[in-house]
């Protein structure tokens, strides 16, 4: 005997459901989220306090390991360096 079709409408959700599953595709590796670069010239907030708290986090970490080991102006002259390096 032959299938008679039967439109999409007309079909239980479950049948209706099954056809949808099969016309789908994966995305695979792209991702369809829309993106946009940001502007470089514009001032970024969060930038600009990460880069302070890494140079206090540096400034903190070279105090700390050689301010015992080293006299008082060696210590000035190695923080000017490590100034003009930042």
């Amino acid at each position: 005997m032959k299938q008679q079709y039967i439109p999409l409408e007309k079909q239980s959700k479950r049948k209706q459901k099954e056809f949808h599953q099969t016309q789908r595709r994966d995305w695979g590796s792209f991702s369809p989220i829309t993106r946009k670069t940001e502007n470089g010239k514009a001032y970024n907030r969060k930038k600009s306090k990460q880069r302070s708290l890494e140079y206090d986090r540096r400034l903190d970490f070279f105090m700390r390991s050689r301010f015992s080991q080293h006299p008082a102006e060696k210590l000035r002259r190695q923080l000017r360096f490590f100034r003009n390096i930042l």
